[in-house]
């Protein structure tokens, strides 16, 4: 089962959810995270909630198949799984061909692909039609928002909970004219409404088969419009501190600083982890209060933060606005706070998937 969908829309959150529906269900489950770097919140997240849970780093799904192969094989072969869920890369587009029909060609002894399952939320979705218009075909952003949604099998619009009934349905009214191939369903992965009927249209289904006339030039221009960096801190304090504070008062900086400079924010999210105990809080648009996702209800003394950020600027930019984040959290927390993984900001390379197998005529 893989969901799609851009940046900051509620992939992993969704993940869970339908996760802790199937198991509820008997299924054997397990989760499949992925991203272009190391040192991942989400499969940070995905372990406090699911026992079995892997990752594929250092590229998308396409570019990383034989890998997504080996950890699917390991998941299912180890932990006798019987239902895999693989939350695609934010930027990442083009799975039908990349990923979910090799799947089908070469492995369907082994795996039976469901549809293509893409999220989308409703700020995030207006956020991206304002900024960047749907029609507008000389944003490449904007073409690859464009082409998750088209490949879709399955639009989920998440945190319905959020809308009053008329903007709900004027939503998905929408979303239905502008994708006719697509089924589109609202749900919320916080509060569980509409979860059940999501999860069945998911499992009671095929991929359509459909194709996609993509430019892969345009493809990678939207990627590299992007300063990607994922890293880890050890993050102390002899007295102790409040993770959740820390958490937010890191992105409220940078989320200022983002707007302040103009940058779009694809998503910046921030975790801490201290025996078993989750913090989790993200943002997705430079000015904007950041949410929290996961609460750890007490003070550590230690933990190992992880920050994942993809923001529309130059990779040293990024580099400068975190250490500054970092700095003055710090400062106001009475932390100390020693960056024990990960690699300068960098900008995606050229998609070059494994495989591409283009939907049958006709």
């Amino acid at each position: 089962m893989t969901l799609s969908g851009f940046l900051g829309a509620g992939k992993t959150t969704t993940l869970v959810a339908v996760a802790k529906h199937l198991q509820s269900q008997g299924r054997r489950v397990a989760v499949i995270t992925n991203d272009q770097g190391t040192e991942l919140v989400d499969t940070q997240l995905a372990k406090s909630a699911i026992a079995e849970a892997g990752e594929v780093t250092g590229g998308c799904f396409c570019c990383r198949f034989e890998d997504l192969l080996t950890v699917a094989q390991r998941l299912v072969e180890g932990h006798q799984v019987d239902t895999l869920l693989a939350e695609a890369v934010g930027s990442c587009t083009d799975l039908q061909a990349t990923v979910i029909r090799p799947l089908s060609a070469h492995y369907g002894e082994r795996f039976t692909p469901a549809p293509l399952l893409v999220v989308v939320e409703p700020e995030r979705l207006d956020a991206l039609r304002t900024s960047l218009p749907l029609d507008d075909t000389e944003s490449d952003m904007s073409y690859l928002f464009g082409k998750q949604l088209q490949e879709a099998d399955v639009i989920a619009l998440n945190k319905i909970d959020l809308l009053d009934a008329a903007e709900a349905a004027a939503i998905t009214a929408d979303l239905r004219e502008r994708y006719p191939t697509a089924t589109v369903l609202g749900y919320s992965a916080r509060t569980g409404e509409g979860l059940e009927q999501l999860v069945s249209l998911w499992l009671g289904s095929e991929p359509a088969g459909r194709g996609l006339d993509i430019d892969y030039d345009r493809y990678a221009n939207a990627e590299a419009a992007l300063a990607w960096l994922n890293l880890s801190l050890d993050v102390t304090a002899a007295e102790g501190f409040d993770p959740d504070t820390w958490a937010r008062g890191l992105l409220e900086h940078l989320s200022a600083t983002a707007a302040r400079n103009g940058w779009m924010i694809g998503h910046v999210k921030v975790s801490l982890e201290s025996a078993g105990d989750l913090s989790k809080v993200s943002v997705t648009a430079g000015g904007a209060e950041p949410t929290v996702d996961a609460v750890a209800g007490r003070r550590f003394t230690g933990a190992e933060a992880r920050l994942n950020a993809r923001v529309a600027c130059e990779p040293a930019e990024l580099d400068a606005a975190v250490a500054e984040a970092v700095e003055a959290v710090s400062a106001a927390t009475g932390t100390s706070a020693v960056q024990s993984a990960g690699v300068p900001s960098f900008k995606p390379g050229y998609p070059r998937p494994t495989y591409r197998i283009p939907a049958a005529a006709g």
